[in-house]
């Protein structure tokens, strides 16, 4: 259970990248009071929890009722979550189109889109929870560690948009470049043990 919890945790960390968000939020709200700021940043999580719990919940039936295997989702998930490290060593990492930019501007709410979809719960976080709930399933009580690491992680992200105007003067545009692409490093191990998994087994069923 301790691993399951330390996995979920840095991978959920990794791909979510709170301290990468900083600026991102800075940028989007540097125009309003400091209120609207923190209800901007509540509603963006909670929408991003209730999201990422839905993944967590019903992920996995979702792939049964599909005909989707585990492994097949380990070794898609993990090309996908590679892709986005690259992007993250590289500072190509894009969150969210132009287009994506532009309609956030315009909108009152900023807190659903782009906030809490695809900043806080992207794809690369709701390929994460389904696999390491598929996961959890060998594991007692293991639906409940992944659900609490997504509750961690996601008030570590709480905490980082409440912050990210220090944090954003504190570590500078280079500092927060060189947290994002350790991040990426980190992120595009896990993303080859996924698929180094997934093949694995893959193998293990056709010798079987």
């Amino acid at each position: 259970m301790i691993l399951l919890a330390a996995k979920a945790l840095l991978t959920l960390f990794v791909v979510m990248d709170p301290v990468g968000l900083a600026p991102v939020f800075v940028g989007l709200t540097g125009g309003r009071s400091p209120k609207e700021q923190r209800r901007t940043a509540r509603r963006a999580v909670v929408v991003a929890g209730g999201v990422l719990f839905s993944f967590a919940l019903f992920g996995p039936a979702l792939l049964e009722y599909l005909g989707i295997s585990l492994d097949a989702f380990r070794v898609a998930g993990g090309l996908l979550l590679f892709k986005i490290a690259v992007d993250m060593v590289f500072a190509h990492r894009e969150r969210e189109t132009d287009e994506e930019k532009a309609e956030a501007s315009l909108r009152e709410d900023i807190s659903v889109f782009p906030l809490a979809i695809p900043l806080l719960a992207g794809p690369g976080a709701m390929t994460s929870v389904m696999i390491l709930t598929a996961e959890a399933r060998s594991v007692p009580g293991g639906l409940f560690v992944v659900l609490g690491a997504v509750v961690v992680v996601l008030l570590a992200a709480y905490v980082a948009l409440m912050l990210s105007g220090h944090l954003a003067r504190l570590l500078g545009r280079t500092g927060v470049n060189v947290v994002t692409r350790v991040l990426g490093v980190l992120l595009s191990a896990l993303a080859v043990q996924y698929v180094a998994d997934g093949v694995v087994d893959f193998l293990k069923q056709g010798l079987g």
